[in-house]
């Protein structure tokens, strides 16, 4: 069985992707005058109750300046440690990659809100089983393997968002293009490629990146939820994610913050007997792989309107049964993930120097 073959693909699939009481009247007087005067202590505790409710509640939009188009740019790193064993052999692979975005407010027209996306830049850093592969394009060189070249065209692709009032994404742009580009840099990817990245999976994929705000007002303490949240990535199987968000109230470190924490519990689901493989060298046929320990925290800046930044955690964990060639193997992943997203009015200064500087 050819291990280093399976190793590649399972590396590929990492690399692809990287939560009152009635009152009773009285009969006398001062019974009544009392009545009198706790009504109107009653009436003083509702207002200071309403200021205080109004100091703890928040407006939890996004503010796009469709007028003059003004850009946002966000900053994503995520770090993956990963270990694979498969037939007693032990692989780990410790995965660190920045993407850097630039969105542009297009056009309001209704609920709908239509917004573009273009990367601006991207850095990669991969050790799988020692052996380094890296990626950075606002460096003046570069090493020469297929994996760069693919990296490579990944910047400068744009896309076009279509939210709706609850910011789900209805309309994703730019999909062929992006798709035709990555198979030109890596034609042997083209089965795999063309059924991962449909555009139902390029806008769930997109989705998180706005729906983490409700769209409404929450007070200090009070949660929603994102149920059934599905990423169908066809031979790869399809991950669903259920997400819930709480507001906290202001964040300690600067009160101008409003602080969001949010769990997530991430299932996986394998695509089951019978689908195409999709150009992988194997085939899932099922698997029990769940995530632990999915926690993070959202900073929202009432001020911007904006994310300003958020991190999450998770760990995931489980197995496998695969089939390569005929032959059925158990592959055990252990893997944890930070990741992080950084928002500012201005571009990073990592895109600002020149290549080679």
């Amino acid at each position: 069985m050819p291990l280093c073959r399976l190793l590649a693909g399972l590396a590929a699939l990492v690399l692809l992707f990287g939560l009152a009481a009635p009152a009773t009247q009285g009969q006398d007087d001062k019974k009544k005058d009392e009545k009198k005067d706790e009504k109107k202590d009653e009436k003083k505790d509702e207002k200071k109750d309403e200021k205080k409710d109004d100091k703890a509640k928040s407006d939890l939009v996004w503010k796009f300046d469709f007028e003059k188009k003004t850009p946002f740019y966000q900053k994503m790193t995520t770090v993956t440690d990963q270990t694979i064993t498969v037939m007693g052999n032990k692989v780990t692979q410790k995965q660190s990659q920045i993407f850097y975005f630039t969105w542009t407010p297009e056009k309001k027209e209704g609920d709908s809100m239509v917004i573009r996306q273009k990367i601006t830049g991207v850095k990669m850093e991969i050790d799988i089983g020692n052996q380094k592969i890296s990626y950075d394009s606002t460096a003046g060189k570069n090493d020469n393997n297929p994996l760069s070249e693919f990296f490579k065209v990944l910047v400068g692709t744009e896309f076009t968002v279509t939210l709706d009032k609850n910011y789900k994404v209805t309309k994703i742009e730019g999909r062929d293009k992006f798709v035709d580009a990555l198979v030109k840099a890596n034609p042997q990817m083209k089965p795999l490629l063309e059924a991962i990245l449909s555009e139902d999976a390029l806008k769930q994929m997109a989705e998180p990146t706005f729906s983490a705000l409700p769209g409404t007002a929450k007070n200090a303490g009070e949660e929603w939820k994102l149920l059934d949240r599905k990423l169908d990535m066809g031979p790869i199987g399809t991950y669903v994610n259920n997400y819930t968000y709480k507001l906290e109230g202001k964040d300690e470190k600067n009160p101008k913050l409003d602080k969001i924490s949010v769990s997530t519990t991430l299932k996986y689901e394998a695509p089951g007997a019978g689908k195409n493989a999709g150009g992988l060298p194997f085939q899932i046929k099922s698997a029990d792989l769940n995530s632990k320990e999915a926690k993070g925290t959202i900073l929202y800046n009432p001020e911007k309107g904006w994310v300003e930044s958020s991190d999450m955690k998770l760990k995931l964990d489980g197995k496998l049964n695969i089939e390569i060639g005929g032959q059925a193997t158990e592959v055990a992943i252990d893997q944890t993930q930070d990741s992080k997203v950084e928002t500012s009015e201005k571009e990073s200064a990592d895109l600002a120097k020149k290549p080679g500087t």
